[in-house]
């Protein structure tokens, strides 16, 4: 399975109208190579590079940008601003894409597309760590995106 974007390559720097410097648009993804036994797919976007004193403001280590489950498989492309599944909780505890926006350097992001063989039985807002929980045991397949990210002073 290969995740890949029109707006971005792997490791290369997102654009600005992805993030809190532009439209904060989600950007569009593209879905290739993808099991035939997969039942739905999750996309988990999220920042392991989050300053110390956003890790203990809100005892986290990664920061969630964007949870989406039980998107259906036959999802070959999500287009930009879409959420073609279940939206799940940020840690900013909204639904759907919180765009790039870190506070001090260049941080990496990771897209992160999970294909598995069950459709998850959890309810819109769900966390990560739910998310994560309700999937063990059903992974076939994983792809992962980097996109990077420095706002401009």
């Amino acid at each position: 399975m290969k995740l890949t974007s029109s707006a971005f390559e792997n490791n290369g720097r997102i654009p600005g109208k992805y993030t809190c410097d532009g439209q904060e648009l989600s950007p569009p993804l593209k879905i290739e190579n993808s099991p035939v036994l997969a039942k739905s797919f999750v996309l988990i976007m999220d920042d392991p590079d989050i300053p110390d004193f956003v890790k203990e403001k809100f005892r986290i280590h990664v920061w969630d940008h964007w949870v989406l489950f039980n998107i259906n498989p036959t999802v070959k492309e999500i287009k930009e601003g879409q959420n073609p599944g279940i939206k799940g909780k940020n840690t900013a505890h909204r639904l759907g894409y919180a765009s790039p926006c870190p506070p001090d350097r260049e941080h990496r992001y990771f897209f992160k597309l999970y294909a598995l063989d069950t459709l998850l039985q959890l309810k819109e807002g769900s966390t990560k760590i739910q998310v994560e929980e309700a999937m063990q045991g059903h992974i076939i397949a994983k792809a992962e995106l980097v996109g990077r990210y420095e706002r401009t002073k």
